[in-house]
């Protein structure tokens, strides 16, 4: 029997292929619609003025937790120098502390100490005939112009007279209660961040895994902060030692009361030279008269210039990398956000924004453009994130 046949017959067709379904089509995606770049502009200022408001109505606390982190900030390389000596963290963290709590005594101390001096000085009747023979000096030359303005004459006379000074400085000090809040508070954040600075460098390393640019955003503002409160400190005391010696030259009374008040005015940005400038200018007016007093104001500004122009921004590096302009626009909104303390604070806060804001994000590192002090800063960052982005 032929095989082929049995081999036909035993051999089972194939079912027929199944036709494979074609894939459906995906729906049309949705058009994305993206805001207008003026009402995000208009959306983000409305957004950061609420957010200041905010802070200014939550100032008596705000101020105080942002001066106690600055304060711990400055003292972290006194720490981190005891810890490598081998001192346990947690007297490291003490000792630290006990340095924090000291010069912050000592800032009050002689911030109080200098305005009690100046009232004490000021009520000798003395500076009050000596000032009524300035003001006739002044209205017989106002008038030899044709200046005959009673008005303008009394506002000045209500400005500078000694009695009006004396006024303004017994409100400041007579504030004792506000400025004993504020120290408390101080006192007492400053006593938490140092008991969580023992492991800060942990907390840093967590964030790096998982945000390492806003890591790297966060230790930069640390550097900067702390370096500008360091180099700004010894400065003021270069600058308040010259004055001093300048002042007793010059045969100015309340030379040491001055010296105190221009190193504490040096920790104000652009307007602190002005601020520690008019009260021993005025002093030497009274005192010894016109001669004496235009000699004060260009040696202070002599001292001023060589120091805190030339010498200073060598040493303080990129600390404060923003321009004169952000400078003074920051001053002028954190004193209005913080008050008085704001102006201590101006630059640590803006600094504190850019960093989270602006370094943290690599979309908006063009900013530093329009911000950063150094152009070549700006452009050098931007390369960099290019090539990351880039490998």
């Amino acid at each position: 029997m032929p095989v082929l046949p049995l081999l036909r017959r035993g051999r089972r067709a194939a079912p027929p292929a199944e036709a494979t379904p074609a894939p459906a089509a995906d729906p049309p995606t949705p058009p994305v619609r993206v805001l207008p770049r003026a009402v995000v502009v208009l959306l983000g200022l409305a957004l950061a003025f609420g957010v200041l408001l905010g802070l200014n109505q939550l100032k008596d606390y705000v101020g105080p937790i942002f001066l106690a982190l600055n304060l711990v900030l400055a003292a972290a390389p006194l720490q981190s120098w005891l810890v490598r000596r081998g001192v346990p963290r947690g007297l490291a963290a003490a000792i630290s502390g006990a340095a924090v709590f000291t010069f912050l005594l000592g800032f009050f101390y002689a911030l109080g100490w200098s305005i009690a001096a100046m009232v004490e000085e000021l009520s000798g009747s003395t500076y009050r005939t000596r000032y009524n023979e300035l003001y006739g000096q002044l209205q017989d030359l106002l008038t030899r112009f044709g200046v005959e303005q009673e008005q303008v004459l009394d506002q000045l006379r209500n400005a500078f007279n000694p009695e009006a000074i004396i006024g303004a400085l017994g409100g400041v000090l007579g504030n004792v209660t506000g400025i004993l809040g504020l120290l408390m508070t101080t006192v007492i954040v400053i006593f938490f961040l140092l008991i969580d600075s023992t492991s800060a460098g942990q907390r840093i390393g967590l964030v790096r895994e998982q945000h390492p640019r806003l890591a790297e955003a966060l230790v930069t503002f640390g550097d900067g902060v702390r370096r500008y409160w360091v180099v700004t400190t010894i400065f003021g005391l270069i600058v308040a030692v010259l004055d001093v010696v300048a002042l007793v030259i010059l045969g100015v009374p309340l030379a040491l009361a001055w010296g105190v008040l221009a190193f504490l005015t040096n920790y104000i940005p652009n307007i602190g030279f002005v601020i520690g400038l008019v009260p021993p200018a005025l002093m030497a007016l009274l005192a010894n008269g016109p001669t004496n007093a235009l000699l004060v104001v260009v040696v202070y500004s002599l001292l001023n210039f060589v120091v805190q122009s030339l010498i200073q921004p060598k040493f303080t590096g990129d600390a404060v990398g923003v321009t004169p302009t952000v400078t003074f626009i920051s001053l002028i909104v954190w004193a209005w956000v913080l008050g008085p303390l704001g102006a201590l604070l101006a630059l640590p806060a803006t600094l504190l924004l850019k960093a989270v804001l602006v370094d943290a994000d690599p979309q908006a590192r063009w900013a530093n453009a329009f911000l950063a002090s150094k152009p070549e800063t700006a452009r050098a960052d931007s390369t960099r994130e290019a090539v990351h982005q880039g490998t």
